[in-house]
């Protein structure tokens, strides 16, 4: 997690107009609203449990937990309605907000991807997003969080150093009809890391006899012990 240190600091900043502040929907880490879905899931399913089936849910899987709970979700800032008509051909957006929400892209900017007929649309972002100097952040759709009528195109922005509103392009999802994005609901995932992190190289080769023996270790504990890679593999991080 990021934390202000005095020598390095390592704060991510999200950061709105005064008359804003209390107003519109705050940025929230993302590992404190999970789904309501995902939180009612037990961990074991008892109408599942068998002699070849342990009955563990998604909600056993760490890969899964740690996506959906990384970062920050920043929502959207005031309810929207999104009419949505003629097969997805046509978005039609209101809100009584006084602030642009919704705004369109020219369908040639992105002719024939692969959400056409769907026009591309904006939602508007009334959060600044400040981060160190090497840092940026990748914007996505929250992860694991399908459900909305909408997704929103995935992007990376260097956040050191570009401090105006970041808006974000998406495109609807849903059937036609009338929806309402209520204020709060997740927009983006906001991810920050260090932009030479990515640099890193690839090797690409056959594996060792030692790497597939250790390959292999790794997932008879994972199949065989509950909870292995909450306790090890994490622990090792």
């Amino acid at each position: 997690m990021f934390h202000f240190l005095q020598k390095e600091p390592r704060a991510i900043r999200f950061l709105c107009r005064p008359e804003d502040s209390g107003v519109i929907a705050p940025p929230v880490l993302a590992k404190t609203i999970l789904p309501d879905w995902f939180r009612k899931l037990p961990a074991v399913d008892p109408a599942h449990l068998s002699t070849t089936n342990n009955g563990l849910t998604v909600k056993r899987c760490m890969p899964f937990l740690d996506a959906m709970a990384t970062g920050w979700i920043l929502p959207i800032a005031a309810t929207v309605r999104l009419e949505i008509k003629d097969n997805g051909r046509s978005v039609e957006a209101g809100w009584e907000f006084d602030r642009v929400m919704v705004s369109n892209h020219g369908a040639h900017q992105v002719a024939g991807n692969p959400r056409e007929p769907a026009p591309p649309c904006k939602f508007h972002n009334y959060w600044s997003i400040r981060t160190p100097p090497g840092w940026s952040c990748l914007f996505l759709p929250p992860l694991n969080r399908p459900g909305q009528p909408f997704e929103c195109v995935a992007g990376i922005v260097d956040t050191d150093t570009y401090a105006a509103h970041i808006h974000f392009p998406f495109f609807a999802t849903a059937p036609d009809g009338l929806y309402s994005v209520e204020k709060g609901t997740p927009l983006v995932q906001v991810i920050p890391f260090r932009r030479d992190a990515a640099a890193v190289t690839a090797e690409i080769r056959a594996e060792t006899r030692m790497e597939a023996t250790e390959r292999e270790t790794v997932h008879r504990n994972t199949i065989a012990g509950q909870g292995w890679y909450r306790k090890v593999a994490r622990a090792s991080r």
